[in-house]
């Protein structure tokens, strides 16, 4: 069994408007999110489609998941946690309990806001997953990446062909999730912020699985606008 775990607990702060999250912007007619979903409703590879939402925010996304998907019983709508990490680990136990997922069921992980997901990387997830349990998408970086310890001054310049730029989705095998996020301290779960660097806090080994640079995250307007020409574009061809 393999499920889609929909990470829409954010509110858009950075977008630079206070009406509504991010992931509840129109885009060329509908909601991000609903183009987001879309993706995994029509991959073969996905049985389930769980979305963690902002518990301010629910009952918005019943309504929508009522008006485009009236038809399926594969989507169940959540309350998220007070962090990335505690809202998948809410998909895990709504995994457990909705779908029934077993101990061998993968968990596709995603953010709300990045509709642009192809189905080649859902599939290559799920591919690495049930190879080597956990992987993450990522993308090469394109500039040179510079570090500054203080903010002020160049304290490092990393070789540029070991660096990559995070994505998602981020995909594990549930149990191995479960193990992990249980083992972890109050501490560590409030400061580690990414999923897989949970596992790769715990020695376990994380397969990089190649993304693309068109699965970009809608954070700033910039961003907004960038999609807009995307759909455009994909709506004519």
């Amino acid at each position: 069994m393999v499920i889609a775990g929909i990470v829409a607990g954010g509110v858009g702060m950075r977008m630079g408007q206070n009406i509504r999250p991010k992931q509840f912007i129109d885009l060329m007619g509908k909601p991000i999110i609903i183009h987001t979903i879309e993706k995994f409703m029509v991959s073969p590879d996905i049985d389930y489609i769980i979305v963690g939402t902002h518990p301010d925010w629910l009952s918005l996304m019943y309504d929508l998941a009522y008006k485009y998907f009236i038809d399926t019983d594969k989507i169940f709508i959540i309350s998220g946690g007070v962090n990335r990490n505690e809202t998948i680990k809410n998909i895990a136990i709504a995994a457990r309990e909705k779908c029934k997922a077993g101990d061998d069921a993968i968990l596709v992980t995603h953010d709300a806001v990045r509709p642009f997901l192809s189905l080649r990387i859902i599939h290559e997830n799920v591919q690495a997953v049930m190879k080597y349990g956990v992987c993450d998408t990522v993308a090469e970086a394109t500039d040179t990446i510079v570090r500054s310890g203080d903010q002020e001054f160049i304290t490092d310049i990393p070789v540029r062909r070991e660096m990559y730029q995070g994505q998602t989705p981020q995909s594990f095998n549930i149990k191995l999730f479960e193990d992990v996020y249980n083992g972890m301290t109050e501490e560590e779960l409030n400061i580690v912020t990414d999923a897989c660097k949970l596992f790769y806090l715990r020695n376990y080994k994380v397969k990089l699985v190649k993304g693309d640079v068109a699965n970009f995250k809608i954070t700033y307007p910039f961003d907004l606008k960038m999609a807009q020409l995307m759909v455009g574009d994909l709506v004519d061809d």
